[in-house]
């Protein structure tokens, strides 16, 4: 069954999750009229290594981050699968459930530039519109400026829309270019912070900031 519009579909490993996160998804949800969002935590990451936290730590942590966000859903699906966490399978395990609904995939500009080293990247454009995310400070964070892969240049020139009708009106094949309100703010970041004692207060949410020192995370 068709929900009312669009549904967007934000992975990573969320080591910790953070506000830049939840802004992005806060913002792509609002100008795209999405129904939801989910948020999709890897089990087995393909690009980086395995996260610090457990998958039962940094899934305890997006619950605590979108409790009361009811447009942003936590789906666990790639932490009960074996094997790397490849996006175009749980994309070909979502259409399944949902044979026509709207998909759009969010990623960062730095991420989309890299899409060809992904598994079955050509796939993704078959079951997914992909939503990249630039920062709207920077002049230079753009797609176009960023992509070294002639394949993906020329997906992006055939692919690339501003009609966000085809986002309802399509389920999946077009991209989306959206600057958002970029914060300064990286799990890795927040990780080195730690690790040095420094403190993460107010870069994410208190009750994952409480957690955080709760489970005494992060100190190497």
């Amino acid at each position: 069954m068709k929900s009312l519009g669009p549904i967007g579909l934000f992975g990573g490993t969320f080591d910790p999750i953070h506000l830049a996160h939840l802004r992005l998804a806060e913002e792509v949800s609002e100008e795209f009229s999405l129904s939801e969002v989910r948020l999709i935590p890897n089990l087995v990451p393909p690009h980086r290594h395995q996260p610090d936290a457990s998958i039962e730590q940094r899934i305890s942590m997006l619950q605590l981050a979108i409790k009361n966000n009811s447009r942003l859903k936590l789906d666990d699906r790639e932490t009960k699968r074996e094997g790397p966490s490849f996006t175009v399978d749980t994309l070909k395990a979502i259409r399944k459930e949902l044979p026509e609904q709207s998909l759009a995939l969010i990623m960062g500009s730095d991420v989309f530039s890299q899409l060809t080293t992904w598994h079955q990247w050509e796939t993704i454009f078959l079951l997914s519109h992909i939503i990249i995310a630039s920062r709207a400070s920077n002049q230079n964070d753009s797609p176009k400026q960023e992509i070294k892969s002639s394949e993906l240049q020329i997906e992006l020139k055939s692919r690339m829309s501003r009609d966000k009708n085809q986002l309802i009106n399509l389920t999946a094949g077009k991209i989306f270019i959206y600057k958002f309100t970029g914060l300064a703010i990286s799990s890795t970041m927040l990780r080195q912070q730690l690790n040095q004692n420094k403190s993460m207060r107010y870069l994410v949410p208190s009750a994952v900031h409480d957690y955080i020192k709760m489970e005494n995370l992060y100190k190497r």
